[in-house]
């Protein structure tokens, strides 16, 4: 008989992926692409409940960003479209405005943030996963943008290294809602252990 898993703060860490300007501010480079799936989906709301959450109950969280310069793809021969275009148009660019936090999600003091990556994965590159071990976290939950890219590709990369992996769905958000849905009703099922929501995490985390 299958069990109810229940999660404890010293075993779970919170993912936040790509929490930047250039999706999030209204000045933001992406936001004129992403900001209508926002909206529908109440993201920022949410993800504002989410973070407060997780600090009153002494989650551990975690941010990984996206940053990338004019050589993070020398190692790279046969770069995708979308990442090229990303270059082209200074999109996440480390060290500029686009690349930053969005203010009302920002760390805190002492909250870790990994080194950024460059494509879909945040483990890819970065130290998430010396993070994540140091802490002993045997439970990574994920929430942010986008869906079906960089969230999908963390949780596969999450699940091959052996942790258990909890997508939080109405704590991302993607370009369309085809994608969107395509992440939560195929990939999520596929590659994470749990797909909850907000609200159903809380309730299965005990001290």
């Amino acid at each position: 008989m299958m069990t109810t898993r229940t999660y404890t703060p010293k075993t779970s860490a919170l993912v936040l992926v790509d929490l930047l300007n250039d999706f999030l501010a209204e000045d933001g480079k992406l936001i004129g692409q992403i900001g209508p799936m926002l909206e529908k989906l109440n993201f920022k709301s949410h993800i504002e409940r989410l973070l407060s959450a997780a600090r009153k109950a002494g989650l551990v969280v975690i941010f990984a960003p996206h940053g990338v310069d004019d050589h993070s793809f020398d190692d790279v021969k046969c770069l995708h479209p979308r990442f090229q275009w990303a270059l082209d148009n200074k999109v996440l660019r480390t060290g500029d405005y686009g690349a930053e936090f969005y203010e009302p999600f920002k760390p805190l003091p002492g909250e870790i943030v990994v080194s950024r990556h460059r494509m879909f994965n945040s483990f890819q590159g970065t130290d998430l996963h010396a993070q994540l071990k140091k802490k002993n976290i045997e439970n990574v939950i994920l929430a942010g943008l986008t869906s079906q890219t960089c969230i999908e590709g963390t949780g596969r990369h999450a699940l091959e290294l052996g942790y258990h992996v909890t997508f939080l769905k109405d704590a991302v958000a993607e370009f369309t809602e085809k994608a969107h849905l395509a992440a939560l009703d195929i990939s999520y099922p596929t590659f994470g252990h749990e797909v909850l929501t907000i609200d159903e995490f809380f309730s299965r985390l005990v001290a």
